[in-house]
């Protein structure tokens, strides 16, 4: 355990499964705000970044990071170091066997790497740490609970996506009675997990965008409808590349378009299937009009934005149940005017009103979003009127300021609870 200064203002301990992210800006520009509202915070990793570039909101986040041993073998002596100051601690006992019940459940070799985990940041933590909040259900809150356990400290998580949805239901029922409070980002999530646990213990908080980073582009020019092959409509796509997002029914919409319709398709995203993908662009036809830009900055994504005319994502839930809550790529390509063609998936349809600010369809119904795509490619003026309506959406009830407000004041009470004690 790390002393703090006499008079020091009591900090919040952020954990995250891996920082900094290219594909978690929302967590990044959570984290920058809290900042800017005079929140204190120290950073811990579970793992370290694999991603060569960061957006700039992570260079302007001061706080500092610490990674946990990303695999227990890696730095054995600082783990054997970490448990046995942890076991000292007068919560140990009790985190050990919580900890036991969730290994007798899940019998995993990832289970046992985040009790090793909780114990290094249980004997690192800072004294003035008032709170341990985690984003995200899974893995980042099993280390959070079992360190606060140990700590005697109250911990709390934000939970999103596919840690909710891969999850067994016995282990979120135990963490959300655990935890001082839990937010979410979508009314899906919330109805799902507050069925599990104690009344008003899960609250919705949508991501929100913070809006100065993403300004108004205001009205655009007449875009082109498709009958010039030298001004082709561009369609973007923004998003990592694996089951859930569905890309491989965008290629099958796409060859789905009539032939004498004058479009091209932009990417950007990396990941796994990225050979599967490009092979099937080539069965199809269609590799010589589709760019893989790969994993792109912040800066180059909002470029890539005002260069398009169309935005479109095929979410599904994949066949392990992970799924999008809400994708901010979506929020992202309203805020430059985008007209979106989506999917009525997870809370999609909370941001999306199919026919005012997009179309949305079934998920893997590619004739269904060929027929949509085809419909906004020739329909400059109603893309403008829907990328219009996008735009006030996001600035009524989906920007940063508004959604943060309420994170702040939770995390400011648990900072001042332990400036009390």
């Amino acid at each position: 355990m790390t002393s703090a200064s006499h008079g020091q203002q009591p900090t919040i301990a952020v954990v995250l499964k891996g920082y900094p992210r290219l594909s978690e800006t929302f967590i990044a520009q959570e984290i920058r705000a809290l900042e800017v509202a005079g929140l204190p915070l120290r950073l811990v990793s579970l793992r370290h970044p694999t991603d060569t570039r960061v957006h700039p909101v992570h260079r302007e986040i001061t706080a500092g990071v610490r990674y946990l041993p990303e695999y227990l073998h890696q730095e054995p002596f600082r783990v054997l170091r970490g448990l046995r100051r942890a076991a000292r601690l007068p919560g140990f006992a009790r985190a050990r066997d919580v900890w036991l019940r969730d290994l007798a459940r899940d019998r995993t070799r990832n289970r046992i790497r985040r009790f090793g985990q909780a114990a290094v940041l249980a004997a690192e933590l800072e004294d003035d740490v008032a709170m341990i909040y985690a984003h995200f259900l899974h893995t980042p809150a099993s280390v959070a609970r079992y360190a606060a356990i140990m700590r005697g400290l109250p911990w709390s998580v934000s939970a999103h996506a596919k840690d909710i949805w891969t999850s067994p239901d016995w282990e979120k029922a135990e963490k959300l009675a655990d935890c001082a409070w839990a937010v979410t980002c979508t009314a899906t999530n919330r109805d799902h997990l507050a069925s599990l646990a104690p009344d008003g213990r899960v609250q919705l908080l949508y991501h929100g965008l913070d809006l100065s980073r993403f300004p108004d582009p205001g009205p655009q020019p007449a875009g082109p409808d498709g009958t010039d092959p030298a001004r082709p409509v561009i369609l973007v796509g923004v998003g990592r590349l694996v089951e859930k997002k569905g890309w491989d029914t965008v290629l099958d919409a796409l060859a789905l378009l009539p032939a004498d319709l004058a479009w091209r398709f932009v990417h950007i995203g990396g990941g796994p299937l990225k050979d599967r993908l490009k092979d099937q662009a080539a069965r199809l036809g269609l590799a010589d009009r589709i760019d893989w830009l790969g994993a792109r900055a912040q800066a180059e994504v909002i470029e890539a934005y005002g260069r398009a005319d169309l935005f479109v994502l095929a979410s599904r839930i994949a066949g392990d149940g992970d799924r999008d809550g809400l994708p901010n790529v979506l929020m992202e390509a309203q805020s430059q005017r985008l007209a979106v063609v989506a999917t009525r998936v997870s809370a999609i349809p909370e941001f999306i009103d199919d026919g005012e600010n997009g179309r949305l369809v079934a998920p893997d119904d590619a004739a269904g979003l060929s027929a949509a795509l085809a419909s906004l490619i020739g329909d400059p003026a109603r893309r403008a009127a829907m990328g219009a309506a996008g735009r006030r959406r996001l600035e009524g009830a989906f920007s940063l300021t508004g959604s943060v407000g309420p994170l702040i004041d939770r995390l400011r009470a648990a900072v001042a609870a332990r400036g009390g004690r």
